[in-house]
């Protein structure tokens, strides 16, 4: 999944950026309004973490546009403003939910866990045959037995299996695994899925390819039919 921060101090944004890398998250960062605004019109996010104080644009603003371009991506707000008013006004304008500075950064990954799940319409574990995903720790178990996945292989199955029985294009799995700076090649996404579908063997489910356009995930049901 991939995260903006639009944070104008670099030592949150620094610590979010590691927190949430760390995590499994590709992350990008985006130091004013205007560079978030031009991010949002441009990429889909899956969670967008918001400070209200940024340079060029307010926050709000940003917010504002987002939800006028009918954009449903999950809005956390993060802001020193802890007033009510300021707290209405954030809401009212579209987050989702609205968390105050300083802050623990166990509850904002928590938060962030929550806001994403969501996002995807999906509770914390889903499942699909006999695999089981937990969104929470990134773990996978097929018939209750925990699969030893690399990030960059939890990161494709979870898109996959978000969007299971649908075509997945190598660009869109590229997207929601790299934040800017970073570069994953099309031949490595072949490698990753290579390797799931060892990992997946005994799960029943199968990971097929359309040449030219990308992999489905299908469901067993799909493939027990064949």
């Amino acid at each position: 999944m991939r995260i903006l921060i639009a944070e104008d101090d670099e030592l949150i944004a620094d610590a979010l950026t590691r927190a949430l890398k760390r995590a499994g998250y590709a992350v990008d960062h985006a130091a004013t309004g205007t560079e978030a605004d031009a991010a949002l019109a441009s990429q889909p996010y899956d969670l967008l973490v918001l400070d209200l104080g940024l340079p060029r644009m307010s926050g709000i603003e940003v917010l504002q546009r987002l939800r006028n371009r009918k954009s449903t991506c999950p809005v956390l707000i993060l802001t020193a403003r802890d007033a009510v008013q300021d707290r209405v006004t954030g809401l009212d304008a579209g987050a989702d939910d609205y968390l105050t500075k300083p802050f623990a950064l166990p509850e904002l990954e928590a938060r962030v866990r929550a806001l994403t799940r969501r996002g995807t319409g999906q509770g914390r574990v889903v499942t699909l045959g006999a695999l089981h995903y937990d969104q929470a720790d990134r773990s996978v178990t097929v018939d209750g037995h925990l699969l030893d996945l690399s990030a960059r292989e939890a990161g494709v199955l979870e898109v996959l299996l978000l969007r299971a029985g649908r075509l997945v294009s190598k660009e869109h799995l590229v997207d929601h695994l790299c934040g800017w700076g970073e570069e994953v090649s099309l031949n490595a996404i072949e490698v990753y899925v290579h390797r799931l579908r060892k990992k997946l063997e005994t799960s029943g489910l199968r990971i097929t390819t359309v040449r030219g356009l990308g992999y489905c995930l299908e469901k067993p049901d799909a493939v027990s039919g064949l």
